[in-house]
């Protein structure tokens, strides 16, 4: 139980405070939205299915009493929709203290609406997208913190080949790709620290653990469910954001990498270099 209480000792009053967290309809993303709505956050829940947004939405507003907790429709896969996702809440004309960049896929293949790789196109793409659109709003409202849900698996990727992302997934599995978007989601981190934070902006990056949630629903069913007889609850996998989001000491570090509450030295691979080309590659590939 070491998880729960270094949430409940880390994460501090958060009334006035307003969350936005992706794929909060279920997983690591219900948990961590549930329990920043337990401590008086404002969170928004954004996701694809509007019927699965709103369900999570009210279920948490029941069972934490917190009646701060609104659905915004997101479709990481498609750059229309998240330009939509980030103007409507823009429109809203309320402040954004923390985005969570939680949602993701794995084991998926094919491509996005607008030609990605799709595990790429989701992981990466659709939160730097999401994150650039709001970032004026962040900055308005800093002290303010983007935290990015990694993981391990970058550690296994030898790089990104930018025209690789431009193709359907290559592998079987679609591991090797979630190797490569992931890896994008440290270095996406480490450059925004270094674009954002004369703006007041913090960032971090996480692996959550090994977590039995919803990420895995495409690997085959016998395979699935052995895979998740090791692995950690949903709640115990979302410390670690809850942790970076809202601990009070991580106010003057950023661009760093988290596991199990504490740092962590991520890939040699994630360099300021590559981080930069993965940059300029996303906005171009982001312009509208």
């Amino acid at each position: 139980m070491r998880y729960k209480a270094r949430m409940s000792a880390n994460s501090g009053e958060l009334s006035g405070r307003a969350f936005l967290i992706t794929g909060a309809n279920t997983g690591i993303g219900l948990a961590t939205a549930t329990g920043l709505a337990e401590r008086g956050g404002r969170v928004f829940v954004a996701c694809r299915s509007a019927e699965k947004g709103r369900a999570a939405a009210a279920g948490i507003s029941a069972e934490t009493g917190n009646d701060a907790v609104a659905f915004l429709p997101l479709d990481l896969s498609d750059l229309a929709s998240v330009r939509a996702c980030a103007d409507e809440f823009l429109g809203r004309g309320e402040p954004l203290h923390v985005l969570i960049n939680n949602a993701g896929v794995g084991g998926a293949r094919g491509l996005t609406k607008d030609g990605f790789e799709l595990t790429f196109g989701i992981n990466h793409l659709g939160h730097f997208a999401l994150t650039t659109a709001l970032l004026d709003r962040l900055a308005a409202s800093a002290p303010a913190r983007v935290v990015t849900v990694s993981s391990d698996a970058h550690y296994q990727a030898p790089g990104i080949d930018f025209e690789a992302v431009r193709r359907p997934t290559a592998s079987r599995t679609g591991f090797r790709e979630y190797a490569v978007s992931k890896l994008g989601n440290v270095l996406f981190s480490q450059e925004l620290a270094r674009r954002a934070g004369e703006r007041g902006i913090t960032t971090y990056a996480l692996h959550p653990g090994v977590v039995a949630s919803d990420i895995w629903r495409r690997i085959p069913w016998p395979i699935r469910q052995l895979m998740k007889l090791r692995m950690l609850s949903t709640e115990q996998g979302a410390a670690t954001s809850v942790y970076c989001a809202t601990a009070p000491e991580l106010a003057g570090v950023s661009g760093r990498f988290y596991e199990d509450c504490r740092e962590r030295s991520p890939s040699a691979v994630a360099t300021p270099d590559l981080a930069g080309a993965l940059w300029e590659h996303s906005e171009a590939w982001t312009a509208a």
